[in-house]
Protein backbone atom coordinates (compact mmCIF):
# COMPACT_ATOMS: atom_id res chain seq x y z
CA UNK A 1 0.00 0.00 0.00
CA UNK A 2 1.01 3.58 -0.65
CA UNK A 3 -0.28 6.55 1.33
CA UNK A 4 -0.35 10.02 -0.19
CA UNK A 5 -0.65 13.29 1.71
CA UNK A 6 -1.31 16.47 -0.25
CA UNK A 7 -0.90 20.10 0.71
CA UNK A 8 -0.93 23.55 -0.84
CA UNK A 9 -4.40 24.14 -2.24
CA UNK A 10 -6.40 27.29 -1.63
CA UNK A 11 -8.00 30.38 -3.09
CA UNK A 12 -6.03 32.56 -5.50
CA UNK A 13 -6.87 35.38 -7.87
CA UNK A 14 -6.58 34.94 -11.64
CA UNK A 15 -2.98 35.31 -12.71
CA UNK A 16 -1.71 34.15 -9.34
CA UNK A 17 0.35 31.14 -8.35
CA UNK A 18 0.04 28.12 -6.09
CA UNK A 19 2.32 25.21 -5.31
CA UNK A 20 0.91 21.78 -4.55
CA UNK A 21 2.95 19.14 -2.77
CA UNK A 22 2.39 15.44 -2.21
CA UNK A 23 4.36 13.07 -0.01
CA UNK A 24 4.22 9.32 -0.56
CA UNK A 25 4.90 6.69 2.08
CA UNK A 26 4.55 2.93 2.40
CA UNK A 27 5.54 0.39 -0.27
CA UNK A 28 7.35 2.67 -2.71
CA UNK A 29 8.47 0.76 -5.76
CA UNK A 30 11.54 2.22 -7.41
CA UNK A 31 9.89 2.37 -10.82
CA UNK A 32 6.81 4.53 -10.65
CA UNK A 33 4.97 7.54 -11.99
CA UNK A 34 3.73 10.36 -9.78
CA UNK A 35 1.32 12.95 -10.99
CA UNK A 36 -1.57 15.29 -10.49
CA UNK A 37 -5.11 14.92 -11.75
CA UNK A 38 -8.00 17.30 -11.30
CA UNK A 39 -11.76 17.12 -11.31
CA UNK A 40 -14.04 20.09 -11.72
CA UNK A 41 -17.75 19.92 -10.79
CA UNK A 42 -19.68 17.99 -13.40
CA UNK A 43 -16.56 16.91 -15.26
CA UNK A 44 -14.44 13.81 -15.42
CA UNK A 45 -11.13 13.54 -13.65
CA UNK A 46 -8.33 14.52 -16.02
CA UNK A 47 -4.57 14.32 -16.03
CA UNK A 48 -2.80 17.60 -15.32
CA UNK A 49 0.81 16.44 -15.32
CA UNK A 50 2.91 13.46 -14.39
CA UNK A 51 6.56 12.59 -13.98
CA UNK A 52 8.30 9.24 -14.04
CA UNK A 53 10.87 8.09 -11.53
CA UNK A 54 13.38 8.70 -14.33
CA UNK A 55 12.31 12.32 -14.66
CA UNK A 56 10.26 12.29 -17.86
CA UNK A 57 7.33 14.69 -17.72
CA UNK A 58 3.96 14.87 -19.41
CA UNK A 59 1.51 17.79 -19.35
CA UNK A 60 -2.05 18.41 -20.42
CA UNK A 61 -2.17 20.90 -23.28
CA UNK A 62 -4.24 23.28 -21.17
CA UNK A 63 -1.44 23.75 -18.62
CA UNK A 64 1.69 23.64 -20.78
CA UNK A 65 3.85 26.67 -20.18
CA UNK A 66 2.04 27.55 -16.94
CA UNK A 67 2.49 24.51 -14.69
CA UNK A 68 5.70 22.71 -13.77
CA UNK A 69 5.88 19.30 -12.15
CA UNK A 70 8.93 18.14 -10.22
CA UNK A 71 9.84 15.36 -7.81
CA UNK A 72 12.37 14.40 -5.20
CA UNK A 73 12.94 10.64 -5.35
CA UNK A 74 14.90 10.62 -2.09
CA UNK A 75 11.93 12.13 -0.24
CA UNK A 76 9.21 10.48 -2.34
CA UNK A 77 7.58 13.83 -2.98
CA UNK A 78 6.06 15.44 -6.04
CA UNK A 79 5.29 19.12 -6.52
CA UNK A 80 3.16 21.08 -8.94
CA UNK A 81 4.03 24.74 -9.42
CA UNK A 82 1.03 26.47 -10.93
CA UNK A 83 1.51 29.93 -12.41
CA UNK A 84 -0.76 32.24 -14.39
CA UNK A 85 -3.79 30.51 -12.92
CA UNK A 86 -7.13 30.86 -14.66
CA UNK A 87 -10.68 30.40 -13.37
CA UNK A 88 -10.92 27.24 -15.47
CA UNK A 89 -8.15 25.71 -13.35
CA UNK A 90 -10.59 25.59 -10.46
CA UNK A 91 -10.97 21.96 -9.38
CA UNK A 92 -10.11 19.40 -6.77
CA UNK A 93 -6.54 18.29 -7.44
CA UNK A 94 -5.57 14.71 -6.67
CA UNK A 95 -2.10 13.31 -6.24
CA UNK A 96 -1.54 9.99 -7.96
CA UNK A 97 1.13 7.33 -7.46
CA UNK A 98 1.32 4.59 -10.07
CA UNK A 99 3.31 1.49 -9.24
CA UNK A 100 5.01 -0.01 -12.29
CA UNK A 101 5.74 -3.69 -11.78
CA UNK A 102 5.86 -6.57 -14.26
CA UNK A 103 5.64 -8.99 -11.33
CA UNK A 104 2.84 -7.47 -9.27
CA UNK A 105 1.22 -5.48 -12.05
CA UNK A 106 0.58 -1.79 -12.15
CA UNK A 107 -1.53 -0.13 -9.46
CA UNK A 108 -2.83 3.36 -8.81
CA UNK A 109 -3.01 5.08 -5.44
CA UNK A 110 -4.74 8.40 -4.78
CA UNK A 111 -4.53 11.22 -2.31
CA UNK A 112 -7.60 12.69 -0.64
CA UNK A 113 -7.67 15.73 -2.92
CA UNK A 114 -7.04 19.40 -2.34
CA UNK A 115 -9.27 22.24 -3.53
CA UNK A 116 -7.86 24.89 -5.84
CA UNK A 117 -10.13 27.85 -6.49
CA UNK A 118 -9.18 30.62 -8.91
CA UNK A 119 -11.49 33.57 -8.49
CA UNK A 120 -11.45 37.33 -8.07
Amino acid sequence: QVQLVESGGGLVQPGGSLRLSCAASGSIFRVNVMGWYRQAPGKQRELVADITSGGSTNYADSVKGRFTISRDNAKNTVHLQMNSLKPEDTAVYYCNFRRISTILGNADYWGQGTQVTVSS
